[in-house]
């Protein structure tokens, strides 16, 4: 079992933090521990990331400590969740305008534009979690061969809907923001509407596959 520690995060969270390797049965068992943490007395919040998860407490100074013995033990006690989980598909128009870093990931790759197409769209990803923005979600199960270094100048504005690669990850920016991930592609869906019933348009546990559009296409 991979090993854990917990820490104080700022003045009103906890931290769980797991060593490498990142997979998706230690994810599905970080989602576990989320669902029981988020019961806790106390807690105002439970957050799973990749390889953790931060708990805020709403008494911090009365209920860290506790907090803090209930993770490590909860962590070594839990079992993978398999949530309800949906398969959606996800058009993209790649290249050009749309994917601005195609033709680097090919050159970085070895590979053709297109063949950097045909790669990416031909697996099946897992919401692994969401963070950095409202419904962005990380995906896991990224080709190995696609796995990137992040741009060493982000850019300071990356379109709503742009798909792109960091690291060993693939993503989707549901608003326009400042971001260094290599962008590939863009796709017309809102990954995020706060109007909804359900503002965000994936969870974790989803599946997701990317279609590629004719337009832009190398």
């Amino acid at each position: 079992m991979q090993r854990a520690r917990c820490y104080l995060l700022g003045e009103t969270a906890v931290v769980l933090e797991l060593e490498p390797p990142v997979t998706l049965i230690t994810q599905k068992r970080i989602w576990r521990l989320a669902q029981r943490a988020a019961e806790m007395p106390g807690v105002v919040d439970a957050i799973p990331g990749m390889n953790n998860i931060t708990v805020t407490l709403r008494d911090p100074q009365a209920q860290a400590l506790d907090a803090i013995e209930r993770l490590q033990r909860w962590w070594e006690e839990s079992e993978a969740l398999e949530p309800e989980s949906r398969f959606m598909e996800i058009p993209v128009v790649y290249g050009g305008e749309h994917g601005p870093d195609l033709a680097k990931v090919a050159e970085l790759s070895g590979l053709t534009p297109k063949q950097v197409v045909e790669l990416h769209a031909s697996v099946d990803y897992v919401v692994w979690f969401l963070g950095f923005q409202p419904g962005f979600p990380y995906l896991g199960g990224l080709p190995e061969r696609l796995a990137m270094p992040r741009r060493a100048e982000p850019r300071l504005q990356v379109p709503a809907g742009s798909v792109g690669i960091g690291g060993a990850q693939t993503g989707i920016y549901p608003l326009a923001t400042p971001g260094g991930w290599q962008l590939i592609g863009r796709t017309p869906l809102a990954l995020f509407e706060p109007n909804r019933d359900d503002p965000v348009l994936l969870h974790p546990g989803d599946s997701v596959r990317f279609v590629p559009q004719k337009e832009g296409i190398c």
